[in-house]
C-alpha cells in the first residue's frame, strides 16, 4: 500500500481589510469642500482686483494711446484719424464691460465719427451730461457746471451691439474734445 500523503486543510481566504466607517464621508467632504474653497478664494480675489484696478485708474488716470484693435472691435468704437490726446481705460465685470475713451479732434472728423456710432452733431444736446458722476469718477473725469460748453447724447442699440454715452466739450468748436463710454452686456 501506498503511504497516504499528508495534506493540510485549506485555510479560508482572508477577507480584505475594510477601512473605518468614517473614511468614506471624509473623502466625500474633501471632494466637495476643496473645489468650493477654491471658487470662494478666486471670487474674492477677482472682486478685490476689480476694486483695486478702479482705484488705480482713478489715481493714475487713463492709459495714453489708442485702444487695441480687439478693444475697438468689441466695443464698436474707432478713433478719428489724426485725433490728439487719445486715452482709454477698460473695465470688466460679470454684468457688463466698458471702454472709456477721450480724444481731441476737428469738427468735421467728429461729425464723421459720430455718424459711425449711429448719431450726429445735431443730436448733441447743449448742457446735457450723459456720463454720470460715478462713471466719470472711475477715470477722474469732471463734468461740472462752469464756463465749459458741454453737449451730450446717448446712443442705445439692441444686444449684442454696445451702447454709447457721449459728452463733448465745445469750448473750442474747431477742436472739440470728446469723452465716450461704450458699454457691452453679455
Amino acid at each position: 500500500m501506498q503511504p497516504e500523503q499528508l495534506t493540510r486543510p485549506e485555510e479560508p481566504p482572508v477577507p480584505p481589510r475594510r477601512a473605518p466607517r468614517w473614511v468614506k464621508p471624509l473623502i466625500v467632504f474633501l471632494l466637495v469642500a476643496i473645489p468650493a474653497g477654491y471658487l470662494y478664494i478666486s471670487a474674492m480675489q477677482s472682486r478685490g482686483g476689480s476694486e483695486s484696478k478702479r482705484e488705480e485708474a482713478a489715481q493714475t488716470g487713463l492709459e495714453s494711446g489708442w485702444p487695441s484693435r480687439l478693444q475697438r472691435r468689441i466695443y464698436g468704437m474707432t478713433v478719428p484719424p489724426g485725433a490728439a490726446y487719445v486715452a482709454h481705460y477698460e473695465t470688466n465685470s460679470w454684468k457688463s464691460s466698458s471702454l472709456y475713451l477721450q480724444f481731441t479732434t476737428t469738427g468735421d472728423r467728429l461729425d464723421h465719427w459720430l455718424e459711425q456710432l449711429g448719431t450726429s452733431s445735431a443730436e448733441l444736446q447743449p448742457g446735457r451730461i450723459t456720463i454720470d458722476k460715478d462713471e466719470a469718477d472711475v477715470v477722474g473725469w469732471k463734468f461740472g457746471p462752469g464756463d465749459h460748453h458741454w453737449r451730450g447724447v446717448s446712443v442705445s442699440h439692441d444686444k449684442p451691439k454696445p451702447n454709447f454715452e457721449i459728452v463733448v466739450n465745445w469750448d473750442n468748436p474747431n477742436r472739440p474734445r470728446a469723452y465716450v463710454i461704450s458699454t457691452t452686456t453679455p
